[in-house]
């Protein structure tokens, strides 16, 4: 007869009463920590959900703000960026100052719905993805007392530099030529959320409505407290809160999902490995997803690099997949808006999306092409390596000083 193990019992404590001692059960120490931990993670992603619910109100009071302040103004308003390289250079200066392309896009998904042109808008988008390579740069350098070390970690940071100045060197003429990411984002667009496109767009145009109507109250609450400013002051204001919302939310998003998914999606990158680049770039869009977070994906992959673990080449898809899984904030936050000002928003969030799809198609996808990030970036940690001022001088030069000098000079 098999033997069943002795229930597990519960500890007692003593506590003193006026009869004496009283016993008093106290859960087992493995499930107490258990328990714990799961009460701990419902309210990490009870606070996660409220975040979100914030940033898409955010979203909307930048709308209204910018409606406001601006008025019929807003082309003229943002005429300083109408040159595509001061725009795309505002996107790089702004998400290496936030360091967070999620803001960046959002806040700009806002300003397309309260009035900014798209043809401003696709540029900073574009820009943003650039400036969001800083952070796993950065990363690398903490590698530099140890050259051999340095030089692979900051190669696998700056593979992710190279191939978005690339793909911006691609689709960013193409764009200014032809319209050709607003006119692929337009289309799809118009099918998602308009009233001919059938059944997916009644799911968008109805989960739009739902989200719109949930997220009024608080931003119909913010735009009351700040009524009493005079005129476009109070529109901005708005802006100015909202912005502020949405970075403290990001932020905290981020840090919440690292600390509830960080382990399986440091399982999922490593479960990825050696099964090709398609299931690579997948797992790098999904870690992504997983925490919010480009810059943790890639940050994720530098020190890997720099130990010897995995190839620079083995890694390269991983970033590729980390920069179309951060264009899931952007997506989220266009249903902060519904009905034509929701198409604009999300024709804005599927700029983001769909230039990095089909730059990774076109560079990662044509074998020729395949290649140039990777030089890219071994040339310039091989530089690098053996002088530390180069790492230096690009991270000032690509991130801060190009992009502010350029913005003041054209």
């Amino acid at each position: 007869m098999a033997v069943l193990p002795a229930p597990e019992k519960f500890e007692t404590l003593t506590t003193p009463t006026a009869a004496g001692t009283a016993a008093t059960p106290r859960l087992p120490g493995g499930l107490h920590h258990r328990l714990s931990t799961k009460t701990g993670n419902v309210l990490n992603w009870l606070i996660v959900a409220a975040c979100v619910y914030v940033l898409i109100t955010a979203v909307n009071v930048i709308g209204s703000g910018f409606s406001l302040a601006a008025g019929d103004q807003a082309s003229s308003l943002f005429e300083f960026a109408a040159n595509p390289i001061v725009g795309l250079m505002i996107g790089i200066a702004a998400t290496a100052l936030s360091q967070s392309s999620s803001t960046t896009t959002s806040v700009t998904v806002g300003l397309v719905a309260g009035g900014l042109p798209l043809s401003i808008a696709v540029p900073i988008i574009l820009g943003a993805n650039i400036g969001t390579t800083l952070t796993n740069t950065l990363v690398s350098l903490g590698m530099v007392r140890d050259k051999a070390q340095f030089r692979r970690g900051f190669a696998a940071a700056t593979v992710h530099d190279f191939f978005n100045l690339l793909a911006v060197a691609i689709f960013l003429p193409l764009e200014i030529a032809f319209g050709l990411l607003e006119r692929i984002a337009s289309a799809s667009a118009s099918a998602l959320s308009g009233t001919d496109g059938g059944i997916i767009a009644m799911i968008f145009g109805g989960l739009g409505t739902v989200v719109k109507g949930a997220t009024t109250p608080l931003a119909q609450l913010i735009t009351w407290s700040l009524s009493w400013l005079p005129g476009i002051w109070a529109g901005v204001a708005m802006i100015v809160v909202a912005i502020a919302l949405i970075l403290a939310v990001i932020n905290l998003i981020g840090r919440k999902l690292r600390a509830l998914l960080v382990g399986r999606a440091q399982r999922v990158l490593n479960s990825a490995i050696g099964r090709g680049p398609i299931t690579s770039i997948g797992s790098g869009a999904v870690v992504t997803v997983m925490v919010q977070s480009s810059s943790t994906t890639t940050a994720l992959m530098v020190p890997l690099a720099g130990s010897g673990a995995l190839s620079l080449r083995q890694l390269y898809p991983f970033a590729l997949g980390a920069n179309i899984g951060t264009t899931i904030t952007a997506l989220v936050a266009a249903f902060a808006f519904d009905g034509e000002m929701g198409t604009i928003a999300l024709t804005a969030a599927l700029v983001h999306l769909f230039f990095n799809v089909l730059g990774t198609a076109v560079i990662y996808g044509i074998p020729v092409m395949r290649d140039i990030p990777l030089k890219g970036a071994e040339w310039l940690s091989g530089l690098a390596a053996e002088r530390t001022p180069v790492a230096l001088a690009w991270v000032l030069g690509v991130f801060v000083a190009l992009p502010l000098a350029l913005i003041f000079l054209l």
